[in-house]
């Protein structure tokens, strides 16, 4: 298993279909890729690195994210994001994340994740929703 340690990077791409646009998700009024999505991309480029590295019993999740939409990208037009592992303290990681489509910069910020056992996790999940109907 490789250590994580900063420098490291993932990666995730899409195509921009219909289903990933700001106009479907209703999160504005035009056919352009949402920022939710934009936001999911670069999550997905952070857990895309981290996540094969851990031990079996143990993945990452989300904690924070800190991002700007710079620029419109349209339907059909390949988006990547990026994911730079920039801090490893403990069980949270640091990362810088970026989105570029086929033209340009189109989203950057900062993104932490945590790493979890999953057993815990999901017991404590449990627990939560003991009791609801």
């Amino acid at each position: 298993m490789v250590s994580l340690k900063p420098g490291l990077v993932g990666e995730a791409t899409l195509i921009v279909e219909e289903k990933h646009t700001a106009y479907y998700l209703r999160s504005g009024g035009v056919h352009v890729l949402a920022t939710p999505i934009m936001i999911a991309l670069m999550e997905e480029a952070a857990r895309n690195l981290v996540d094969p590295l851990l031990e079996p019993e143990k993945l990452s999740v989300g904690t924070s994210l800190c991002v700007k939409h710079l620029a419109a990208t349209p339907i059909k037009m390949r988006v990547t994001a990026r994911a730079e592992l920039l801090a490893v303290d403990g069980r949270t990681l640091t990362f810088r994340v970026e989105a570029h489509d086929e033209r340009e910069r189109v989203g950057e910020g900062v993104h932490t994740r945590a790493i979890i056992s999953l057993e815990p996790f999901l017991a404590r999940l449990r627990k939560k929703t003991n009791g609801m109907g």
